[in-house]
């Protein structure tokens, strides 16, 4: 299966240093490998309703931005997650499509788990901290929801900046950029902390 690259992109802001790291480094995919960028804030998805424990098992009907993000995230062998670090985790447009996958996993014909087992997730994220142990929530929101999947994780690229065009000054998230996305992903496993 030839390698087709999903990015969803998690900021309010257009063009913000999250995104544009992400760009470098898919800059560096050979040129086969299908790119799709889709911007959450211009395909804003309803507030999500758990129906785990409705008796009736009870769907509410799907409508055109969670068919698109749904048809993209089932094409995709590779789910970039590109979100900038807000409260030390994903943004708000990032974590509501993760929640959607909660509802995927139960909705009847799709079978979600296994259309995700093996395929990898990956994250970039602009923080405005010089220390990247502030992005550990992050980091574990995406390896976590890998695990559970049984996905592969290709780690979290982290830039610095604040300011729009901050991250094009640090150069050595600009130097991982450029073989962010030529390792070997392992299987993800679930990461735990000491109380």
């Amino acid at each position: 299966m030839s390698r087709r690259f999903l990015f969803v992109l998690g900021s309010a802001r257009l063009d913000g240093n999250t995104e544009l790291l992400a760009r470098e480094a898919a800059a560096q995919l050979p040129g086969d490998v299908e790119q799709r960028w889709i911007r959450l804030a211009e395909h804003p998805l309803p507030d999500f309703v758990d129906m785990r424990h409705d008796s009736d098992h009870v769907r509410p009907p799907a409508d055109p931005e969670t068919g698109l993000l749904l048809d993209a995230t089932l094409a995709a062998t590779d789910i970039v997650i590109a979100s900038p670090l807000y409260w030390y985790s994903v943004s708000g447009l990032t974590k509501r499509y993760l929640d959607y996958w909660a509802g995927w996993l139960r909705t009847p014909g799709i079978d979600f788990r296994a259309t995700m087992a093996g395929r990898t997730l990956w994250g970039v994220a602009a923080l405005a901290e010089r220390e990247p142990s502030v992005a550990e929530p992050l980091v574990g929101t995406l390896n976590n929801s890998a695990a559970y999947l049984k996905m592969r994780f290709g780690g979290v690229l982290l830039g610095n900046g604040s300011a729009p065009g901050d991250v094009r000054k640090d150069t050595d998230a600009l130097t991982r950029a450029k073989t962010f996305f030529a390792q070997e992903a392992p299987l993800a496993r679930f990461s735990h902390q000491d109380a």
